[in-house]
C-alpha cells in the first residue's frame, strides 16, 4: 500500500501532524527514541511485536518526515543507531498532552465496565 501523505497547504494542522505518526507503532518508537538513541535491535527487542520490515520501513519514513535522524558508523559490522531529531522531539513533545487524554479515556471506559 502507498503512504499517504498530506501536502496540501489548506488542510488542518492536526491532519498534517497525523500524517506523520500514521501506523502502528510510529507514536511507540517516537516514544522509545525520547529516552535516548537505539540501535535497530535495541527497538526490536523492546517492541518484539514489530518485524524488522516494518520497523525499517517506519524508521525511513520517520527520517523522510524529518523526525528521527539515522548515523551509520563505518565499523564492522556496520553499526546504525537512531534518534530523535528537535523536531521530532518536538512532536513527541506535542503529544504528551494526547497521552494523557487516552489514558484518561481508557480509565473512564474500564470504570464503565466494571459498573456494567
Amino acid at each position: 500500500m502507498a503512504r499517504i501523505r498530506v501536502e496540501d497547504p489548506d488542510i488542518c494542522g492536526v491532519a498534517a501532524a497525523i500524517a506523520v505518526i500514521d501506523g502502528k507503532w510510529k507514536t511507540l518508537l517516537l516514544w522509545l527514541l525520547e529516552s535516548g538513541p537505539h540501535r535497530p535491535g535495541e527497538l526490536r527487542r523492546k517492541v518484539p511485536a514489530i518485524s524488522e520490515k516494518v520497523l525499517t520501513q517506519a524508521l525511513r519514513e520517520m527520517e523522510t518526515d524529518g523526525l528521527v535522524h539515522r548515523e551509520v558508523h563505518d565499523v564492522v559490522p556496520l553499526k546504525t543507531v537512531y534518534s530523535l531529531t528537535g523536531f521530532g522531539l518536538d512532536l513527541s513533545r506535542a503529544l504528551a498532552p494526547l497521552s494523557d487524554w487516552g489514558h484518561r479515556r481508557l480509565d473512564r471506559l474500564a470504570e464503565e465496565a466494571a459498573a456494567s
